[in-house]
């Protein structure tokens, strides 16, 4: 496991001195990677189809609600990057702050096991926003719901995890050229989507709608079925605007589905320049989070002016509660792809077909955030001696640590599989989002315990000068981030409609800490036995 001493010499704690990474990456491309992270087509339209499982609650609320309040989660986040800007992120500042045993187990589990669970729910966007919608506009109707079966479900697992196997082995330089264009790609298309929302009217939205479903799937008068269908469910939609926040302030779990991450490259700071610039790193990330909220906010205004809330809002409604069992089924088989709905209003199949391809841009650039800041976290630990050597290795051209990628592919493959042809797997990966933001939360603690434990390096630290009428504003915010994550996780595990208080998930959950525990328990002997005191992690920082 570990590297041999040579000769009489004293093994050191780290495995060599310096990283070997570079800072490949500007603040603009954090900022992308940001954007992309709370990814408003991939992750937002996805999540605003479960508006009915709170149908009181507006979706306009809650994003705006849920933004504000992960801004100060941004704000705590950018404190501990200036501190300590090194690649491992929520790892590295855990490990030096908590110490070395929590912070490897937190870090493990919500950065690197529970990734491996996330590659058949990126495969499911997939599926559902890309090869669905464009088999249906084709022609091939039966062939879309082929891909919502087994063997589709495994299919789009693995063409995920290539996809983000081969974007991260590009290194950080190339990962972010093939990202920005992706990203502006895709803003082009949604521009395209938004203007054909701003263009037309509700009239002709109906008129379309069921024209092109009965097209493609046979069904006449579709929209009104649709509508019908989700009364019958017995879900009535909202009328659009802001209800009381008391009203909204559920779907705000539901919303961290896709704006918890706007820190999801918090792990790559290390290869970032300007990394040590609070406000420079407070900018990436809060751009990141408000670009993506801004375009939310644009396509629900103009969803509600052409396709109207109550439909949109019954589209996933009707379609979630047939899935789940209901009896009333959806008027359209497939998952409600609001792009395909849009695209619908021009009535040419070419075009339907371009602008779905387009809008798969968002996917492309964002199916790499699947492994990229976890490998950062699994090359920390191995550069910090707890991992096997060999992970903290990086290529000599690209400067990409090839066996951390390698520890994320192999099991997300073999977890794909699982997940596809063993249905009650499923149930163990809805605590997914609760692993990782339990993650958040030790991190948020650490931002409260820095300038006490670590008074010296807080306050050498470009964060403590940071203050509003003298406070120092990151502790602060350190403080409401523990208030957001703890709000969400009482939430999700007393809540049934967040579909997460599973038992057998939270059993798998803890099955990894349990993982997490012994990994680092056999490395802490074998390193004693080679001379390594690895409790003194918490006392160095690694070098750059």
């Amino acid at each position: 496991m570990a590297a041999e001493a040579l000769g009489n010499e004293t093994p050191t704690l780290f495995l060599r001195k310096a990283t070997g990474l570079v800072r490949g990456w500007s603040v603009r491309d954090s900022m992308i990677y940001a954007t992309l992270s709370t990814n408003v087509v991939t992750l937002g339209i996805f999540e605003f189809s479960y508006q009915s499982f709170f149908p009181k609650g507006q979706l306009l609320t809650a994003v705006l609600v849920s933004a504000v309040w992960v801004s100060f989660l941004v704000i705590a986040y950018a404190g501990l990057i200036v501190t300590i800007p090194r690649a491992g992120g929520d790892y590295v500042w855990q490990t030096r702050i908590l110490g070395s045993g929590i912070g490897f187990v937190m870090a493990a589990t919500g950065w690197w096991f529970i990734l491996w669970l996330w590659a058949p729910i990126y495969g499911n966007v997939l599926s559902a926003e890309f090869f669905q919608p464009l088999l249906a506009t084709l022609g091939h109707p039966s062939a879309a719901t082929w891909f919502a079966g087994k063997n589709g479900i495994f299919l789009v697992s693995v063409i995920t995890i290539g996809l983000a196997g081969l974007l991260v082995s590009l290194g950080m330089a190339g990962y972010a050229r093939l990202q920005k264009w992706g990203f502006y790609g895709g803003l082009v298309g949604f521009g395209v989507i938004l203007l054909l929302l701003a263009i037309n009217n509700h009239a002709s939205f109906v008129s379309s709608f069921n024209l092109e479903a009965h097209k493609i799937f046979g069904v006449a008068n579709a929209y009104q079925k649709t509508n019908a269908g989700a009364k019958a469910s017995g879900y009535v939609s909202p009328a659009f605007g802001f209800s009381p926040v008391s009203a909204s302030m559920l779907l705000v779990p539901m919303m961290m589905f896709y704006l918890l991450w706007p820190n999801w490259g918090s792990t790559l700071y290390g290869e970032i320049r300007g990394a040590s610039d609070f406000r420079r790193v407070f900018a990436g990330m809060f751009g990141g989070l408000w670009i993506t909220v801004a375009l939310s906010v644009l396509f629900l205004v103009l969803i509600n002016k052409t396709m109207g809330q109550a439909f949109y809002n019954n589209t996933g409604a009707l379609y979630w509660s047939a899935y789940y069992g209901g009896k009333v089924p959806a008027a359209i088989p497939i998952w409600p792809y609001p792009v395909m709905f849009i695209g619908w209003m021009v009535h040419n199949q070419i075009f339907q077909v371009v602008l779905l391809v387009v809008m798969f841009l968002w996917f492309i650039a964002w199916v790499g955030t699947l492994f990229l800041s976890s490998t950062r976290v699994i090359f920390a630990a191995a550069f910090d001696r707890i991992l096997p050597d060999r992970a903290a290795e990086v290529s000599e051209k690209r400067k990409v640590p090839m066996y951390s990628l390698v520890l994320m592919l192999l099991p997300a493959i073999g977890l794909s599989a699982v997940y596809a042809y063993w249905s009650k797997f499923y149930t163990y990966t809805l605590d997914a989002t609760l692993v990782i933001a339990v993650t958040y939360l030790f991190t948020a603690i650490a931002v409260v315990l820095l300038p006490f434990i670590k008074k010296e390096l807080w306050q050498a630290s470009p964060a403590s000068r940071i203050k509003l009428l003298g406070v120092p504003i990151v502790p602060v915010a350190g403080w409401i981030t523990i208030g957001l994550l703890g709000f969400n996780l009482y939430e999700w595990l007393t809540n049934a409609a967040y579909g997460v208080n599973n038992n057998d998930s939270l059993i798998y959950m803890g099955a990894m800490y349990v993982l997490a525990i012994v990994i680092y328990v056999v490395a802490r002997i074998v390193r004693s036995r080679q001379g390594i005191d690895l409790g003194l992690i918490n006392k160095e920082i690694p070098v750059e």
